[in-house]
């Protein structure tokens, strides 16, 4: 089965503090669906009525994700690192918005970058 998912991510992704040298090397193997068991990806929920979601890339593997647009905000090492990364997006997108509204800042921010052309 080849992957066909669609996976952007954002232009300041949020990287687990162990993983900042492998950061290329970990999403070029997310584009390519390798198998990356200790890699959770942080991502803007499907459902626009929630925010993030988070869970193993090895999940990437079902068929359910074979046609999906995924925006990915982080890459975590491991679920306790997902939660750090999670609570310090949160923590961030507050700081500056004072919202807890991180789909429509994220969304925003990139939209902005990819306007000024990258």
């Amino acid at each position: 089965m080849k992957f066909m998912s669609q996976i952007e991510f954002y232009h300041n992704l949020y990287v687990s503090e162990c993983w900042q040298k492998k950061k290329g090397k970990i999403v070029k193997r997310l584009k390519e669906n390798k198998l990356q068991p200790q890699v959770y990806v942080i991502t803007l929920s499907q459902g626009e009525q929630n925010q993030l979601e988070f869970f193993s890339s090895v999940l990437l593997k079902q068929s359910i994700f074979e046609h999906s647009k995924l925006f990915v905000i982080g890459i975590a090492d491991g679920y306790d690192e997902a939660l750090f990364l999670v609570e310090k997006i949160v923590q961030d997108v507050y700081q500056e918005t004072k919202s807890a509204n991180a789909r429509q800042f994220l969304l925003t921010d990139q939209a902005e970058y990819e306007k000024k052309g990258r």
